[in-house]
């Protein structure tokens, strides 16, 4: 829990530090994603999108397009529905963790894949690139592996945070969980399925829902702790 032992009548400044950028990067994700949304509406061409396709096609050797074809997988469907079934079934059988957390997770999960799919009908964007292999089929808006991604590590981050891991560990963990996330989420770029702005939009989406779910979660558990008294 990131906000144990504070009350509402004297918050601790970690948690007001907090809650105050919590509601920043949502609040800053929602007007991306719909500053990106309303021009994809009006058929915009994004300049950043054919800058960044030019500037990865330079430097794009087939080697590493292979490797960012392993990578991407991370992110797809079937990987992250089972490492989701993982650490569902690890917070309800192994950790000593409240079962909420469990729920929280799950939560988090299957609304930001049926969130995705809304937004991709709704926005109906074409991809540069049709390539089944890499799950590059159907719409673009947002990018499905970005939301994901973002949504499952950014969880396994606040999880580590929340741990009882020393601050090197959690700090090591961490950063290796953004970077691999991150990448994840460029990786559509490399391998020609999405456009830079369906990431950005991603990203935004997923961070921004990611946030929420933990903050539900941590109102949940703060109730919980006031309730029994500890």
């Amino acid at each position: 829990m990131l906000f144990r032992g504070t009350h509402f009548k004297n918050p601790t400044r970690t948690s007001i530090i907090l809650i105050i950028a919590g509601f920043i990067l949502i609040g800053g994700g929602f007007f991306s994603f719909v500053s990106l949304g309303e021009d994809v509406l009006e058929g915009e061409k994004f300049a950043l999108d054919r800058i960044v396709n030019n500037f990865v096609d330079t430097i794009n050797p087939p080697w590493l397009t292979e490797t960012m074809g392993y990578i991407t997988e991370a992110g797809s469907v079937w990987v992250l529905s089972a490492l989701s079934v993982i650490v569902i079934s690890y917070l309800l059988f192994i950790s000593n963790k409240s079962k909420w957390v469990a729920l929280f997770f799950a939560v988090n999960m299957i609304g930001i894949s049926a969130l995705t799919k809304g937004l991709k009908l709704l926005f109906e964007r074409q991809r540069p690139e049709v390539i089944e292999a890499y799950d590059g089929v159907g719409y673009s808006f947002p990018s499905g592996h970005s939301t994901g991604a973002f949504a499952f590590y950014g969880f396994m981050i606040y999880l580590v945070t929340v741990s009882r891991f020393t601050s090197k560990v959690k700090w090591t963990v961490n950063i290796l969980l953004a970077l691999f996330g991150t990448t994840v989420a460029l990786s559509r770029i490399f391998i020609g399925v999405h456009y830079f702005t369906d990431v950005l939009a991603g990203i935004a989406v997923g961070t921004a829902w990611l946030l929420v779910s933990i903050a539900a979660l941590e109102i949940m558990l703060f109730k919980k702790r006031r309730q029994t008294g500890k």
